[in-house]
């Protein structure tokens, strides 16, 4: 294998690792990368099938990359950068071809998720769109493409590579070729558990947003523009710019519930609300196509009361009870009785990158890091209600498990760390095989401008 683009591959993998650092750093440094962009002249540098990379891609994501401090800055840099964003384009293109695709579902939430950890780093929206001058949507707007395309990279990357594993005897030969002066220096970890309740929407909640939704389907049966009010009501992300429209979808892309509601109606009826785990929606049939259809709605979603709210940290105050009690372990309580779905899994523990239940101090939420921070080893705290990345008031209570003070990488104490990395140096082997194939699949073009970096060697 060449050891160019090996290491290309690493990086590739080492991007798509910080594709939400990449995406919060656009945010944060608009302004910047507005001003370096208007002092390139704009051209398209690659080629791959239909998607084109423009110069000012590669020096934004340059600048960024070096800003984020993960390499210094030099020529080879930018072949690499430009190298990744050529083999992620490629992906898109293979994808097209094999029909992988990802949901506007999937690319929402996800965009929802990360604007909500941005917001919560900020303060507040407002403080966002005052300094910015843009609102959330329409950073949403701009990022939307990126993030779909970064989730098809990843879907891509999981397809090739979803059977490699490595074993106890691979993951010591790994760390046995790590020159000692270069073992990685961790700094403080903790571990930390969390066992989350969101609070149940009473009946009369629901109620309040069902009657508004009524009243919006009076308003369209009898005149009103369908999307005019989905753009002004609906609390759907990207509503604002698409009037509630969801384009056509294959059967099996959006939730269980919304699409038997739509796929009942005839083109031009619109549905009675239909309650999904987003909230309620009020949805428009426009057109079938076989097994694709292609619908808009509007959404809203019902809020907590200040009793629902009581209610839950009621509920977690007794877990916590019987936890303190010895009567049922945090880890059996969290998979028994968490709503967040993620931690759940894994007994409550947040995870790092590697899956390791040890997490850097730094990588937690500032409102965790702080509570932390007050705690003691072995506690738990009362019930704390909080924010979820997806925008749901809910109530948490977190169990602060051990600290490990900064040190250097060892097989003994971080086996997951290495033998995470150990899988992504297999994975980098196979991703290069499949980069030597693929690229014979597509038409790639890159500058002359590039030749140094080599990329298609």
């Amino acid at each position: 294998m060449k050891h160019k683009k090996m290491m290309t591959l690493r990086f590739m993998q080492m991007t798509i690792k910080h594709c939400f650092l990449i995406l919060i750093l656009t945010v944060v440094g608009f302004n910047v990368a507005a001003q370096s962009n208007s002092m390139v002249v704009d051209k398209i540098i690659a080629k791959v099938d239909n998607n084109i990379i423009l110069k000012s891609e590669l020096e934004q994501a340059y600048l960024q990359y070096i800003s984020s401090g993960e390499v210094s800055a030099g020529s080879n840099t930018k072949c690499q950068i430009l190298e990744s964003l050529v083999i992620n384009k490629l992906m898109v293109a293979k994808a097209e071809i094999d029909s992988v695709v990802v949901s506007n579902e999937e690319v929402n939430s996800n965009l929802t998720n990360r604007m909500n950890v941005f917001i919560s780093r900020i303060g507040s929206e407002e403080k966002i769109e005052e300094y910015y001058g843009k609102t959330i949507e329409q950073f949403k707007d701009e990022l939307r493409e990126q993030v779909r395309e970064q989730l098809i990279v990843q879907r891509m990357q999981t397809t090739i590579t979803s059977d490699i594993s490595v074993t106890p005897a691979e993951v010591k030969k790994f760390f046995n070729t790590i020159p000692s002066d270069s073992l990685p220096y961790f700094s403080t970890e903790v571990s930390l558990a969390q066992i989350v309740k969101l609070p149940t929407v009473s009946k009369t909640q629901k109620d309040v947003v069902t009657k508004k939704l009524l009243d919006l389907r009076e308003q369209i049966v009898n005149g009103a523009d369908f999307e005019e009010l989905a753009r002004k009501h609906s609390e759907e992300p990207a509503a604002a710019s698409t009037g509630g429209n969801l384009g056509f979808q294959n059967r099996g892309d959006l939730v269980p519930a919304y699409e038997a509601a739509a796929l009942k109606l005839k083109p031009g009826e619109i549905s009675q609300p239909v309650e999904t785990e987003f909230g309620f929606h009020l949805i428009q049939m426009i057109e079938r196509r076989g097994n694709l259809y292609h619908t808009r709605h509007i959404l809203m979603k019902p809020s907590s009361s200040e009793l629902d709210i009581e209610e839950a940290k009621e509920y977690l105050d007794s877990i916590r009870t019987l936890i303190l009690n010895d009567s049922i372990k945090f880890e059996n309580a969290a998979k028994e009785f968490s709503d967040d779905k993620e931690t759940a899994a894994s007994g409550g523990f947040f995870l790092d990158g590697t899956g390791s239940p040890r997490i850097s101090v730094e990588e937690l939420e500032p409102t965790v890091f702080f509570t932390v921070d007050t705690m003691k080893v072995g506690t738990i705290t009362k019930p704390i209600p909080y924010r979820t990345n997806d925008g749901k008031e809910a109530v948490r209570i977190l169990y602060y498990e051990s600290r490990i003070r900064p040190h250097q990488a060892s097989l003994k104490e971080d086996y997951q760390k290495i033998a995470r990395a150990a899988e992504n140096e297999k994975k980098n082997l196979i991703l290069n095989g499949w980069f030597d194939k693929a690229k014979d699949d597509v038409f790639i073009q890159i500058d002359p401008e590039y030749t140094n970096c080599k990329i298609m060697e």
